[in-house]
């Protein structure tokens, strides 16, 4: 006892083990109180059956189930597509012959960059039918007759997400299929196995894994996205869950939006779960001793067909949406080329006969408004992210035998992952909304903006910092210990240097998430806290077209400038 006691003394006197117990009370902070907040939200004695209400109640089909099944179809469409047409990009880039892969490759990466409802609106500019009034799309004008299965509903849903989410897959598949040793191949073909024996029976199941987490990670991002189904699936009452919980909470019925929060995370954490599960305990290595190239195929005659559909899949999800928004944001008269061009929409003054007196979005003081505060929560978020994962990660470093403070700090920062955006901001709500302890209500504050933000990027910043940290040599660390450099000084002059660029890419990234981002803030935007995305989904949702679209191409220009920079960030290959 006495030793453990002195053992338990000594421990305390040491700051990292201090600073470490803040980390865990920062990330309890972040993730684990407003999952309990929200889980109290819906048994406390005000929730008035709310389980009871959603499951079972008179309402249960409207409320649950069939936003429920549109989820399902929804994340299913968008994960099976997106991972098809990923893991086809992906072999054309690495594996095939086809010409012109490596800007295939880069623009295969580009609409992830955009914000997912400026395909919504690309889309909705180009195949809008008068079904719900308003303006019709550039084809109606033309006098093309566009079904209501094309212009609204669950098939333009799943569409829009797949051209935004099936640069997940590729990313992924592409990494798994460069590992593909060409020897393994080679060795193969040498035993007289066909083509596509060796395709099928060594290439496939050594990206299984690859090709399965891409098929996840659509799965829970097109299951949780709120934008493209409120954009385009609620004119006609098609509901996800999202978008039910969105209408609940902010119509005041807040108990069963967070019911349907609850619901929605379950339906993600169980897929992603069960993914794993599938893959867990097999072995799919096929890369022994020393790593060879990529084995390109020679696609012979179907070498240029192969190139002309490549091409087109990346120009019409990465190049032809931009065009379409830039386009629409001069037309006079939206969805047609009759009424002449005009730059009002982005400059002009404010006019009663034009957009009902709004002015220009770059003279709009709203519009302005949002800008700063879009770009303010993006780079408080990142540098809070960062400084967050850093730490955490070097605390980790600090600390290798601390088996339990690896499993807490492990999962707090994993579980964010699990929750969709618009559950997280209502589980931030839940629990902030509120008064709690020596906190004020949070509701309406910047501040509640930047919990959730760093909440939700936690998982990409942890990740991120741990990378940096580990490819940092603890032999480094010991050296300056032999010179009697105290424990910050190290840090400050050693470890803080050699990670600093891979911190700086990271923030950079999260800054990128936090600026096209609608469905963490969608609750809980208000308007003392304007910011771009919501701006542009009111703008959406009241028909002003023209400035929806202009302000998603600011969005998009900062969110693809901030994503070049971190691609500069990057050590080169020397530099590696």
């Amino acid at each position: 006892m006495r030793a453990a006691t002195a053992r338990g003394a000594a421990a305390a006197r040491r700051p990292v083990v201090w600073l470490a117990a803040g980390v865990v009370a920062v990330l309890v902070l972040l993730v684990a109180l407003p999952l309990g907040g929200l889980v109290r939200a819906t048994v406390g004695p005000g929730a008035d059956g709310a389980w009871g209400d959603v499951a079972s109640g008179p309402l249960a089909d409207a409320l649950l189930w069939q936003p429920l099944r549109g989820s399902l179809l929804v994340g299913l469409g968008t994960g099976v597509l997106a991972t098809v047409l990923g893991a086809f990009l992906a072999w054309v880039v690495v594996l095939s012959d086809v010409p012109g892969r490596k800007v295939i490759g880069v623009l295969a990466a580009v609409p992830f960059a955009l914000p997912s409802f400026a395909l919504a609106l690309a889309w909705e500019t180009v195949f809008r039918n008068d079904r719900v009034g308003g303006n019709p799309g550039l084809l109606a004008a033309l006098g093309v007759a566009v079904p209501d299965w094309l212009a609204w509903g669950p098939v333009p849903v799943v569409l829009t997400l797949v051209a935004h989410y099936f640069s997940l897959s590729y990313l992924v598949i592409a990494a798994a299929l460069a590992n593909v040793g060409g020897d393994v191949v080679a060795a193969a073909e040498l035993t007289g196995a066909s083509r596509l024996r060796v395709a099928t029976r060594i290439v496939l199941p050594s990206v299984a894994p690859a090709v399965l987490s891409g098929f996840l990670l659509a799965f829970a991002e097109g299951v949780s996205n709120f934008a493209v189904p409120a954009l385009l699936g609620l004119p006609v009452r098609f509901q996800t869950l999202s978008t039910r919980l969105y209408g609940a909470i902010s119509t005041g019925d807040a108990e069963r939006g967070y019911v349907l929060s609850i619901v929605l995370v379950v339906v993600a954490g169980l897929v992603l779960l069960v993914g794993n599960r599938l893959t867990a305990g097999r072995s799919y290595s096929t890369i022994t001793g020393k790593a060879t190239r990529a084995r390109l195929v020679r696609t012979g005659a179907a070498r240029l067909p192969l190139a002309a559909l490549a091409w087109a899949l990346v120009a019409a999800t990465a190049v032809v949406p931009g065009v379409v928004l830039a386009l629409s944001t001069v037309l006079r008269r939206s969805g047609s080329l009759d009424g002449g061009l005009t730059w009002h929409y982005w400059v002009g003054e404010s006019d009663p006969s034009v957009a009902q007196g709004l002015r220009g979005v770059l003279r709009d003081p709203t519009v302005l408004d949002a800008l700063g505060g879009t770009l303010r929560l993006g780079v408080v978020v990142a540098v809070c992210a960062v400084v967050l994962g850093a730490l955490a990660a070097a605390v980790l470093r600090a600390l290798p035998r601390a088996r339990a403070l690896h499993a807490t700090v492990g999962l707090l920062g994993y579980v964010p992952f699990l929750i969709p955006g618009v559950a997280l901001g209502a589980a931030v709500i839940a629990q902030f909304g509120a008064p709690t302890g020596p906190l004020p209500a949070l509701y309406g504050t910047f501040a509640i903006l930047v919990l959730a933000g760093v909440a939700a990027s936690l998982p990409f910043a942890l990740q991120t910092a741990r990378a940096a940290f580990g490819q940092v040599s603890r032999e480094l660390d010991e050296a300056a210990v032999l010179t009697g450099a105290v424990a910050p000084r190290r840090f400050a002059r050693i470890t803080l240097p050699l990670v600093s660029r891979g911190l700086a890419n990271g923030a950079v990234l999260v800054f990128v998430t936090m600026v096209r981002d609608l469905s963490v803030v969608v609750l809980l935007v208000t308007p003392a806290t304007p910011l771009l995305s919501m701006t542009t989904f009111r703008y959406a949702s009241e028909g002003f077209t023209q400035h929806a679209n202009a302000i998603t191409l600011v969005i998009a220009l900062i969110a693809v400038t901030a994503t070049l920079l971190a691609r500069r960030l990057e050590p080169g290959r020397k530099e590696s």
